[in-house]
């Protein structure tokens, strides 16, 4: 009883922003995958080039196999993610699902022997076709949602494997287009279908960690007050100092770190250098930056 109404407050934490966001993610995904890589038998990645494989070997609709493959691969791993998860990512792939069946067998698009935007051309279906599904592959992930049910098998699986969770599913993807090139005797598709995952999976990454990462930056140095001074009238934020001491020295130093742009990385080198040319500079990429209000008494 305690377990059901935890689940229920969970879903009661659904938000609407996420739901609209998960929608034109399903929507997208479909696009990108209906018009411009089933038309020219080019294979998506994970459970949704499975399904493009077996729709084209049976018959049977894509939309049936997104669910009928997705589902209990979401359901299995309803402990390990939740139960918001769970139905964000069921809530976006039955949308996916819906919006593939309406473009392929109801809307006024004819998707059967080329694509409507593309043509024949492999290398534009694959570019395109890739980009748009990863498009909205990243928004499902960037609202907590997912669009294919190999990433919670990867989750669930990889670390019992000895694998990470990318290595399974790049090997997942590596012998499903192996599969495909000798169920269609040609390996002409599932090459220029790796060229279709390349691209989404470049898209994905800027969609879930932004097109313009911050710079994390550290900066080992004796002279601390003369580099956070300059630093703070150039770039006017917040700065933090950490005490440190060099291991085979023994000196004490300071550990300043500041999180700026790409931008102001050249001007902060130079100042930098210009007080302290000692000073030993780290710089890392920072995907997001997540700013807590205090709490107010």
């Amino acid at each position: 009883m305690k377990k059901i109404k935890t689940e229920l407050s969970e879903l009661k934490k659904l938000r609407p922003l996420n739901l609209l966001a998960l929608f034109l993610a399903g929507m997208v995904n479909a696009f990108g995958v209906t018009v411009f890589l089933a038309p020219v038998k080019l294979y998506d990645s994970g459970i949704s080039g499975t399904a493009m494989l077996l729709s084209q070997v049976s018959g049977v609709s894509l939309s049936l196999f997104l669910i009928a493959l997705n589902l209990p691969l979401f359901l299995y791993g309803l402990k390990r993610q939740g139960i918001r998860f769970t139905f964000y990512a069921l809530y976006t792939v039955a949308v996916y699902s819906l919006w593939a069946w309406l473009i392929t067998d109801v809307l006024p698009i004819d998707v059967s022997m080329a694509s409507p935007l593309a043509g024949s051309d492999l290398l534009l279906c694959a570019l395109f076709g890739g980009m748009i599904s990863g498009l909205g592959s990243g928004l499902a992930i960037r609202f907590g949602g997912a669009m294919d049910g190999i990433e919670v098998m990867a989750v669930i699986f990889a670390k019992r494997l000895g694998l990470s969770v990318g290595t399974f599913v790049m090997g997942y993807n590596a012998l499903l287009y192996i599969v495909c090139g000798f169920v269609i005797k040609s390996w002409i598709l599932p090459l220029y279908s790796i060229v279709t995952y390349m691209a989404a999976l470049k898209t994905v990454d800027a969609i879930v960690e932004g097109f313009d990462r911050a710079k994390s930056v550290y900066i080992v140095t004796r002279k601390d007050k003369e580099v956070c001074k300059a630093l703070s009238e150039a770039f006017e934020q917040g700065i933090t100092v950490m005490d440190s001491r060099g291991f085979y020295s023994g000196s004490p130093s300071r550990v300043i770190w500041i999180v700026v742009n790409r931008f102001q990385i050249s001007r902060l080198r130079e100042l930098v250098q210009d007080i302290d040319k000692g000073a030993y500079i780290a710089i890392y990429e920072v995907a997001d930056i997540f700013k807590m209000e205090a709490e107010k008494a």
